[in-house]
């Protein structure tokens, strides 16, 4: 089990990106938040398996290829603190 911190920029606030993110991760059975920054830019953290996390990263990148224009990651062990995958604000 990891922990994810992703910081994603470019074009995605406004393009519904926290909400297809929460989708794919519902699937995924990730457990984790995503949200809005003032800058623009978005946060996610997220916990589960490595292949299935790397698998919702994926998932974004082909999804908002056009829009992400970059993204830091920072790979952490999990805590298991979350219940499910929530939008925060």
């Amino acid at each position: 089990m990891v922990r994810a911190h992703v910081i994603f920029s470019g074009a995605v606030q406004g393009v519904g990106f926290r909400y297809t993110a929460r989708a794919f991760a519902s699937t995924l059975k990730l457990t984790g938040w995503v949200k809005n920054l003032t800058d623009g830019r978005v946060e996610l953290v997220c916990e589960g398996p490595r292949e299935q996390v790397e698998n919702l990263l994926y998932k974004l990148d082909q999804y908002y290829q056009a829009d992400i224009k970059h993204k830091d990651i920072d790979w952490l062990k999990a805590k298991k603190s979350f219940s499910d995958f929530v939008v925060a604000y």
